[in-house]
């Protein structure tokens, strides 16, 4: 189906003090997704003792559980947003994600814990398909893998805040109440999405019926991306970067406790703090500093070699994987947790360089009306097998180094984390190989 028979959306320019103004919201509402998102993850340990868990079932609560429901029904929320009121999306899914999250905090089961974060992934799947299509229709081309890094500032953010609030609530609280807190602040920002976002599409009702008379059915929008050689390439490599990302995200403190628990044990005491308080700190710092940065000089870095060579939004992320592997290596492998922390910094900051170039590029190469479907079949793919699988990917490679291969806890988990890291090698190989379709596909 040739793109030009789609209609494209009457967009209203937005000054660019309103436009500051809502991709601070954003930023802000898609820091609370991955707050409630990754607050699971410095609480793994306690709920693993608490409620009994194997590694295998921690991944499934931080990974699969949620990932279903967040991808598959990330697609007819997307199609939605072609047409409907994209902030008001925005804001119920804001609240549905927050609620479920406060609910967290009362499980007392491993099922009812696994209900609960399908509940959240329900409500999170209503933000970024819409978020990215009201970036774009807000921002100028030239600017838009910048808009959608500073958007993607939210994940490196959201951990932080995740990690930070967590570790010293449950120290002092228990892990139950982390959750609540964690949930909380998403009934006011609902309220500010749904009614302070303006959505662009002028004269909003008569645009929606025009579109929908010819609108672009979900089928043909997949033949259109099917034409997308880069899509595909992309997708799959960023697949395999989430892989890798939520595949450590939840064992990464579970390390910390299983190999250095003395000497982290040692420095949260000279801090005044009890261990999990200590290490939520310090890897949420590192992760919310190194990650902002990463994401913000992969945009940066995106738009304006990309200005010169397109293929810069597949360069950057290409050499990133490759870079960050030995780095993850050493990080897990010395001696010393202060090492081992300040190490992983390295990582961490290569680890986001791809999100701007990577989604920039997905809403760079289809027809405006059809962004929003094309941001949910990206995140359907990179969420299923990155989110979905890397969690109990590793969970169950370090049950089994654990146990069967007789490793013990500790270098089980050490050894699940540099074997599924050495994947950035296909990573790279999937974006080097964009750079010969790219040019030719870039069409917005």
């Amino acid at each position: 189906m040739a793109e030009a028979a789609i209609p494209s959306p009457v967009i209203n320019p937005v000054s660019s003090g309103y436009r500051r103004y809502a991709l601070w919201v954003l930023l802000i509402i898609y820091t609370l997704n991955f707050l409630d998102r990754q607050v699971v993850n410095i609480l793994a340990e306690p709920i693993k003792r608490d409620l009994h868990l194997a590694d295998w079932q921690l991944g499934m609560m931080t990974g699969l559980a949620f990932a279903i429901f967040y991808t598959v029904l990330g697609i007819p929320i997307a199609r939605l947003a072609e047409t409907k009121n994209r902030p008001f999306i925005i804001g119920a899914s804001v609240a549905a994600w927050s609620a479920f999250t406060v609910l967290c905090g009362f499980t007392q089961n491993f099922w009812q814990l696994i209900l609960a974060r399908i509940g959240v992934g329900v409500g999170e799947a209503g933000c970024t398909p819409p978020a990215h299509s009201l970036i774009t229709d807000y921002v100028p081309k030239d600017k838009r893998a910048g808009a959608i890094a500073f958007y993607s500032i939210g994940t490196p953010l959201g951990t932080l805040a995740g990690m930070a609030m967590g570790g010293l609530v449950a120290d002092a609280y228990g892990w139950r109440v982390a959750f609540m807190v964690a949930g909380a602040p998403g009934v006011l920002f609902a309220l500010i999405a749904a009614f302070t976002l303006v959505e662009p599409r002028r004269q909003l009702a008569a645009d929606i019926a025009a579109r929908a008379a010819s609108k672009i059915s979900f089928g043909a929008a997949l033949a259109v991306l099917a034409t997308k050689k880069t899509f595909w390439l992309v997708a799959l490599a960023a697949s395999i970067k989430a892989f890798v990302g939520y595949g450590h995200a939840p064992f990464t403190a579970s390390f910390f406790f299983r190999v250095h628990g003395a000497e982290v044990a040692e420095l949260a005491a000279r801090f005044g703090l009890k261990s999990a308080g200590f290490l939520g700190l310090a890897l949420g710092l590192i992760g919310g500093t190194a990650g902002v940065i990463g994401a913000w000089l992969g945009g940066l870095l995106a738009d304006r070699l990309g200005a010169k060579d397109l293929r810069a939004y597949v360069i950057v992320p290409a050499i990133a994987s490759l870079v960050t592997i030995p780095f993850y290596i050493l990080a897990v492998s010395v001696g010393s947790p202060m090492a081992a922390i300040g190490v992983l910094t390295i990582p961490v900051l290569l680890g986001t360089l791809w999100y701007g170039p990577v989604y920039a590029t997905a809403q760079s190469i289809v027809d405006p009306a059809m962004r929003a479907t094309a941001s949910a079949v990206l995140l359907l793919i990179i969420n299923l097998i990155g989110l979905g699988l890397g969690p109990v990917a590793v969970g169950a490679l370090s049950d089994l180094l654990a146990g069967p291969a007789g490793l013990g806890e500790a270098q089980g988990v050490r050894w699940a984390l540099i074997l599924s890291t050495l994947l950035g090698l296909v990573a790279f190989g999937l974006f080097w190989a964009a750079r010969k379709t790219i040019r030719e596909e870039m069409v917005a």
